[in-house]
């Protein structure tokens, strides 16, 4: 049945969407938080854009996972903006926990660090593996955005992949802020970053990324121009974590270098393998961490942010604008999948991880 949705503040966005704190409320009467995620109208004149997400937008429906954020409804108002209703997390995501921690003068933990990536790989894992609920053929689902703002923190400590359902469709767009270009390049693999087919282990390649980030607290693949990003991502050399922070044991950069071998077949062949590797470090060290500890760490950044975002403007009118088109949004979760191809051209399968740079402009050969 028909919810209604309710903004009650704006959170943030970004170059693709921004993102509102809500309430949905059931003609029943039943209120439930919720976060909605507004795709940027200027998107919807994309059609292969527009197609693509609806496909994955409705893919990611079948993903229910603790370590995923669920996503209840696709909407569209009247103008043709789309929206996205989605479990809303009480807390901030990783590139917020980094950044304060940098701002602080600190880096991670190394036991949180591994917690927060075990959580991640139980996600993805789950992902990689999900078979068709009618078919039990496999979906072959591959991220391929996994970045520290697609990763959220709760006040409970819990760990949650967002955007499942917004990578790919991203992917196909043009994006011209450097800022955002360079942003993501720095987190694709390198066989994403030459224009080759992909699967899951491009992001075992991301999350070895992030585990290397934040145990040195620098950036590894980042550079002045996003074509300068992309090919330090294609040669993928891998500056030791020890020599940086000595407080990082050689069999734990071993393990993140693993993770980030150039060769898909060097690496771990599943997030699971990958987990499991960091579990066994944990135990190997007698290093307790638990979503507990998370939780603190999530609590004392969200009480800085909360009251930053206290002392700023309110977008008040912008928010009352955003209100009224959700109350007059259409749910998409029913519509059959090829009414939507009719309504926007250039429709394509749910799966196709080939060519996704070449997409982007980065077509040229390593």
């Amino acid at each position: 049945m028909q919810a209604r949705y309710t903004i009650l503040e704006r959170l943030g966005g970004g170059g693709q969407a921004e993102v509102f704190r809500g309430v949905a409320e059931s003609l029943q009467g039943f209120k439930k938080p919720v976060a909605i995620k507004r795709v940027l109208p200027n998107l919807t004149n994309n059609a292969k854009f527009v197609a693509m997400f609806l496909d994955e937008a409705r893919l990611s429906l079948n993903l229910q996972h603790t370590n995923i954020v669920q996503v209840f409804d696709i909407s569209r108002a009247p103008d043709g903006t789309y929206f996205l209703v989605m479990e809303y997390v009480n807390g901030v995501d990783l590139k917020q926990v980094i950044e304060r921690q940098q701002a602080r003068g600190k880096r991670l933990e190394i036991r949180h660090t591994i917690q927060i990536m075990l959580e991640c790989c139980k996600g993805l894992n789950y992902a990689h593996t999900l078979e068709h609920p009618e078919t039990g053929s496999p979906l072959h689902i591959v991220h391929r955005d996994i970045s520290p703002p697609n990763i959220m923190l709760s006040r409970n400590g819990e760990v949650k992949i967002v955007d499942f359902g917004l990578a790919k469709a991203n992917s196909q767009i043009e994006i011209t802020d450097p800022g955002v270009v360079k942003g993501k390049f720095a987190y694709l693999s390198p066989e994403a970053a030459s224009g080759l087919p992909i699967d899951h282990r491009t992001d075992i390649f991301a999350l070895g990324i992030l585990l290397w980030e934040m145990f040195t607290g620098r950036r590894l693949f980042y550079a002045d121009t996003p074509l300068q990003t992309v090919e330090l991502v294609r040669a993928a050399r891998v500056p030791s974590i020890t020599a940086q922070n000595p407080e990082v044991e050689p069999e734990l950069d071993a393990i993140v270098r693993q993770a980030l071998a150039r060769d898909p077949e060097q690496r771990y062949q599943s997030a699971a393998d990958l987990g499991d590797a960091l579990a066994n470090y944990l135990f190997s060290r007698g290093l307790k961490v638990t979503s507990r500890d998370i939780g603190v760490l999530v609590r004392s950044i969200k009480q800085d942010l909360d009251r930053e975002r206290q002392s700023a403007p309110r977008a008040s009118l912008v928010d009352a604008l955003i209100t009224d088109e959700l109350a007059r949004l259409t749910s998409l979760v029913d519509a059959p999948t090829a009414d939507a191809a009719e309504e926007v051209p250039g429709s394509t399968e749910l799966v196709d991880t080939a060519a996704w740079a070449a997409d982007l402009g980065f077509d040229d050969k390593p």
